[in-house]
């Protein structure tokens, strides 16, 4: 009897060691010169890129404390009152030890979990390059201002690509060898932004993340990035020189509903623009001149709105006697024909043939009315 109860209680020790934290505790030490009770802030960034706070504590001896539950991996950051800068670190259950100087909040030291571990891996050797980055660009002023731009310049500029080139690799290379990584989402939803990965290598690096890390919020974020990325670039492909120009249709100003197909001349205009954008305001004298000269011959436009408000839309109109066809759905950048002709910046126009193929695209001053002259001999 004695040794089975001896056997039960090894196997229940066994079962309490081998089983994942249930909750996590950020244990913080902070260094420097802070009153006492001064407020720690917990924050994490919302669906509107906005910090929100989680929670708040406060300095007693130095030292602060978090706790709570947190069975997805999610990036936090920590905030101090009266303090500048904060320190990123990865909420997951477990204990997370956190020591930094009040000074340099962005130098902290985050370990005591595995997603922090690897999160500061990366970070250490992103700033060994960022500061290679940063003395090669010392060098570039340098050589700038001593006029010595043609030889040594041109080195500097070649040494940069090349650590370009090593950045780019290094996190490819990392986000490969470690798809259990938080950090390795976050780095493929930062690359989908920037450009600095082909989405097609995003794609398959994405797949190769663990299930766990597809489920986090960033996971999901990367793929519906790339979602939106392909959409995308199947819209671009469809608004190319050379290419039928998408159909579309919306409310004018009066409400009713009418279509590009309807509104097609021998040469048409479709014309992205907005009341709040300045520079479409100034093409469009340049536009009303074009279509009052050729609009007998056979030039036809269609404004599409990308305004926020119908009055702001309707009384530019007017302001700028703008007496074509208009439509606008006031959902700004969101708008479905904004985004049916992949329409990231305004002004932007496409130049239509009677067919409705694509000739031209951002055509203005002198260069718009001469095309379209040619295009109406």
């Amino acid at each position: 009897m004695r040794n089975f109860l001896f056997a039960a209680t090894t196997l229940l020790l066994l079962a309490s060691c081998s089983s994942e934290p249930d909750s996590y505790t950020v244990k913080g030490t902070l260094r420097g010169d802070l009153k006492e009770n001064t407020q720690v802030f917990l924050k994490k960034i919302d669906d509107n890129n906005q910090p929100v706070e989680i929670d708040t504590t406060t300095l007693v001896g130095g030292t602060f404390e978090f706790t709570g539950v947190s069975n997805i991996p999610e990036l936090h950051y920590i905030f101090v009152d009266n303090t500048p800068g904060y320190t990123a670190v990865i909420l997951e259950n477990g204990v997370i030890n956190f020591n930094a100087q009040r000074d340099s909040l962005g130098f902290a030291k985050v370990d005591g979990t595995f997603q922090n571990k690897v999160f500061f891996d990366y970070l250490d050797t992103s700033r060994e390059l960022s500061e290679k980055a940063r003395s090669i660009q010392n060098d570039l002023r340098q050589s700038a201002g001593s006029g010595d731009q043609d030889t040594n310049g041109k080195a500097l500029r070649d040494e940069m690509e090349e650590l370009q080139a090593e950045y780019k690799k290094f996190e490819v290379e990392f986000i490969e060898n470690n798809p259990n990584a938080l950090i390795a989402a976050l780095l493929l939803d930062r690359a989908i932004v920037t450009k600095a990965i082909e989405n097609s290598k995003i794609e398959d690096l994405y797949q190769n993340l663990s299930d766990a890390i597809k489920n986090t919020s960033s996971g999901k974020k990367v793929l519906k990035s790339l979602e939106k990325a392909k959409e995308e670039s199947k819209n671009a492909k469809s608004t190319e020189i050379g290419s039928k120009a998408p159909l579309f249709s919306g409310p004018n100003p009066s409400g009713d509903i009418i279509n590009l197909k309807d509104k097609m001349g021998k040469v048409t205009l479709v014309d992205f623009w907005a009341a709040w954008c300045r520079p479409c305001r100034a093409e469009n004298a340049n536009v009303v001149a074009v279509y009052k000269k050729y609009h007998d011959k056979g030039l036809n436009i269609i404004g599409v709105s990308l305004d926020r408000t119908a009055d702001a839309w309707k009384n530019a109109i007017e302001a700028d006697g703008l007496t074509w066809n208009h439509i606008s759905n006031i959902a700004y950048f969101d708008d479905e024909i904004a985004k049916l002709y992949s329409i990231r910046s305004i002004p932007a126009a496409f130049l239509l043939d009677e067919n409705g193929i694509i000739v031209a695209k951002n055509l203005r001053g002198a260069a718009l009315e001469e095309k379209v002259a040619e295009m109406l001999n």
